[in-house]
């Protein structure tokens, strides 16, 4: 399974407000992130989500771990998920990526 998954502080928590005067969550999502690429399943953030991919017990277990990263910036967390549940099929973080690029190519 791929999963995309987005997540954010609001409100006041013990690490303080959720967001920096400029109104980022950056040093909340790098702490979530920082969850992600430790666990060593395939992953990759863009500027809005990160996807991780692996079998389902172990992609929610790091979902949660991250989600619980972030607990410390907030009183109320936002997790937002999407997921491609395809059995049988690994290596599709990239996989996925590579068809679309030939299918581009083929195309011009």
């Amino acid at each position: 399974m791929i999963l995309a998954f987005s997540v954010a502080p609001s409100g006041v928590g013990p690490a303080g407000p959720a967001m920096n005067e400029d109104g980022s969550v950056s040093a909340a999502v790098a702490a979530a992130v920082r969850v992600v690429r430790d666990s060593g399943l395939p992953n990759r953030t863009s500027s809005m989500f990160t996807e991780i991919e692996g079998e389902w017990d172990e992609v929610f277990d790091v979902v949660k771990r991250a989600t619980e990263a972030v607990a410390p910036f907030g009183s109320r967390i936002s997790l937002v998920m999407k997921a491609d549940i395809r059995p049988g099929h690994v290596g599709e973080i990239d996989g996925k990526l590579e068809r679309l690029e030939r299918a581009i190519d083929a195309a011009e």
